[in-house]
């Protein structure tokens, strides 16, 4: 009997210690999503570097039919991020004290997925890295490069007008 009342607390205690470690490994995130390149995670406002989105009330024109370019980025980057969770490299503040950062799903980097999908820039004024992802989308003209559009930096220069 006394070797069975053990067996039950070891058991009681390891049972427990794994969901403890497993609670632990599964971490819930808040997040929203802002936009084609903000997203809020975990209370911090996190703008991805080195790409640019189109403004969300931007529109394109494919074949003369508008497109709404801007709402399209922010659900391409609703849909890669479904349910995982989302880890970002940090790369300091900006003017508007939002975090700079590039992101990640599954190890694959957020940014780089956009810029692929046509429906994000390269923003070459403080990046070179994603370049390559854009003349990929440009040349097979994915996304927004099947469409006539404004660079998101010019239409929001034009707004400012």
């Amino acid at each position: 009997m006394f070797l069975n009342k053990r067996k039950v607390i070891f058991l009681i205690s390891v049972t427990a210690l794994i969901f403890i470690l497993i609670i632990n490994q599964v971490k819930s995130q808040t997040i929203k999503i802002v936009d084609g390149d903000t997203i809020h995670l975990n209370g911090e406002k996190i703008r991805f570097t080195g790409i640019d989105t189109p403004e969300l009330k931007q529109t394109c024109l494919k074949e003369g039919i508008k497109d709404f370019c801007g709402i399209m980025a922010k659900q391409i980057l609703i849909d890669k991020i479904g349910n995982d969770n989302v880890e970002c490299i940090s790369e300091g503040k900006d003017q508007y004290k939002r975090t700079l950062a590039e992101c990640f799903v599954n190890s694959r980097s957020l940014s780089s997925y956009l810029v692929r999908s046509g429906y994000a820039f390269a923003y070459r004024r403080y990046s070179k890295k994603f370049i390559l992802d854009e003349d990929y989308a440009r040349i097979n003209k994915i996304g927004m490069w099947s469409m006539k559009f404004d660079y998101p930096w010019d239409y929001r220069k034009s707004k400012k007008n």
